[in-house]
């Protein structure tokens, strides 16, 4: 199990368009994933789990990732969580 924590640094939070981009980036591995915000934690298996964590800018998410291939998939969402939100 790798437990990582990652801010968020879209102006906007977490939408619907980095949400559903982190959605189909989890879904191209095997590990289970889950995310965590202030005690609140839910399954990563759909946009709407992801969005009601009401993710700001400025939030701390935890990333839980259990799985055979949890070191490449915690390269992939460093990836996501530093570069990519700062396209959305």
């Amino acid at each position: 199990m790798i437990l990582k924590d990652y801010l968020i640094i879209d102006p906007h939070g977490m939408h619907a368009r980095p949400a559903t981009a982190l959605l189909r980036l989890a879904r191209q591995f095997k590990s289970e994933f889950s995310l965590k915000k202030d005690g609140n934690k839910i399954q990563m298996k759909s946009m709407l789990n992801i969005l009601s964590l009401a993710l700001k800018c400025g939030d701390t998410i935890s990333v839980i990732i259990e799985g055979d291939d949890e070191s490449q998939a915690v390269a992939a969402f460093d990836n996501f969580f530093n570069e990519e939100m700062k396209k959305f």
